[in-house]
């Protein structure tokens, strides 16, 4: 059971310096798509306690920019050290970012550009060795991946703030109607989870180890609008039986009856999605569902979610090959054949869809369209270590968070793999969450 990059080329100097321009330069470009679609007031405003204006986002990139590649790799003295606590989010909880002295817009994209210049000129210059930050240019990957990630965040803020839409994307191509089997048997055994050797895998993700799974069966396809709607019809918000006893304070604290943003019409189903009112489409992965209605659909269907480590190898295992792959349909990067990312469209794709990026036992859709919740606590791998700095993971471990897997549209390539790891609280439904579900085989015999 061997790290799958353990047997790719190693690449150039000069492959690293044009894998992190292009991922750098990708990144820049959706952030000033995102920041650059409305104006001033709405760059300022905060749309809801739980986002950051987007301005403040626009800044807090530069910051982080500034920080650790011009600080912390070129050794250069700051550029405006005074705002570095104005950016700090660990000092700031979002609800306090408005009433904060921020930079003004234009103030923001003259920073956040002054310090991409100065970037760039440290990327021609570095030599991708020496230190853990600089070797295979993992700083550039570092902070390419934490400006997509605020991108991610940024347009959730724009699929929570009021008013028109500002932001189009071409939908998905029409797909067949997916008739597949409904779920697939997962074999026992043990599997490589996580990475030693993914260059710019993040701490969480590290390092690659052994583990154990039973044999499961486990959803070909993530949790459909239409199958979600039964449990709604079925008066599932309505009965305890479902529900963790957390859960069920929660639903009736705040009055959950379907997913955020949908309302009824009549007899009809319609959602918000970035300004525009639509019919819910019944073919899509159900979006915006917090932890605890994805656990209550999965016991209310007589199923589970499944562990992370369950997720995984579902994704990533290839028992032909006996070996742990970077991405469910083999080691190379993700394209538009294989999974819907990037923002490229602004929904998740119908089930079933991207056949080329299917897993090697058959699963479908694990990289992309929506994050999966898996029924696992955020925990650190054995032997994991911290770096660049505690609060990337380390802080959070522990069971107030809830692991999610598998990326979505709204995630770039950069920051989306077999082993990438985000989290989240369970009540949280701003974001791009969906989910599917599994058994033990054990429940079949």
């Amino acid at each position: 059971m061997t790290d799958p990059a353990d047997a790719t080329t190693t690449p150039t100097a000069e492959d690293l310096r044009e894998r992190a321009l292009t991922t750098l330069v990708t990144a820049r470009e959706r952030t000033t798509l995102l920041t650059g679609s409305v104006d001033g007031p709405d760059l300022t405003a905060q749309v809801s306690p739980l986002m950051s204006p987007l301005v403040w986002d626009l800044a807090h990139i530069g910051n982080q920019e500034e920080q650790w590649l011009l600080r912390a790799v070129a050794g250069q003295e700051a550029i405006r050290p005074e705002i570095d606590s104005l950016y700090d989010a660990f000092e700031h909880p979002r609800s306090e970012r408005p009433s904060l002295p921020l930079l003004s817009p234009e103030e923001a994209r003259r920073y956040a550009a002054d310090v991409r210049g100065r970037a760039l000129d440290v990327l021609e210059r570095t030599a991708f060795e020496g230190t853990r930050l600089t070797e295979a240019g993992f700083a550039f990957g570092m902070i390419a991946q934490h400006e997509q990630q605020h991108d991610e965040t940024m347009l959730i803020t724009h699929q929570l703030r009021r008013g028109p839409q500002v932001l189009t994307a071409p939908d998905p191509g029409p797909v067949p109607l997916f008739t597949g089997p409904a779920e697939v048997l997962v074999p026992g055994g043990p599997f490589t989870m996580g990475t030693s050797t993914e260059p710019w895998a993040l701490d969480n993700e590290r390092p690659a180890h052994r583990r154990e799974v039973a044999p499961y069966f486990i959803d070909t396809v993530p949790v459909t609008n239409g199958a979600y709607q039964a449990f709604i019809d079925d008066g599932g918000y309505d009965d305890p039986r479902w529900w963790t006893p957390r859960g069920w304070d929660h639903v009736r604290r705040h009055s959950l009856t379907a997913p955020l943003f949908w309302r009824r019409d009549g007899g009809q189903w319609l959602r918000r999605r970035f300004g525009v009112t639509e019919a819910v489409p019944a073919v899509e992965p159900v979006l915006h569902v917090c932890w605890y209605e994805a656990d209550a659909y999965a016991r209310w269907a007589g199923r589970r979610l499944p562990t992370e480590a369950e997720w995984e190898k579902a994704a990533r295992w290839d028992p032909a090959g006996e070996r742990a792959m970077r991405y469910p349909w083999g080691d190379a990067d993700p394209g538009p054949e294989h999974a819907n990312l990037g923002q490229r469209h602004l929904r998740p794709a119908p089930a079933g869809s991207y056949p080329a990026g299917e897993s090697p036992l058959g699963v479908r859709q694990l990289i992309g369209d929506v994050w999966e919740w898996t029924s696992s606590d955020f925990a650190p791998y054995p032997g994991f270590r911290a770096f660049p700095y505690r609060e990337y993971s380390e802080v959070f471990f522990g069971p107030d968070y809830k692991v999610l897997r598998g990326g979505s549209f709204a995630v770039d390539a950069v920051a989306c793999r077999g082993t990438f790891r985000n989290w989240d609280y369970p009540i949280r439904r701003q974001i791009f969450s969906g989910f599917r579900t599994a058994r033990s085989a054990e429940e079949a015999a």
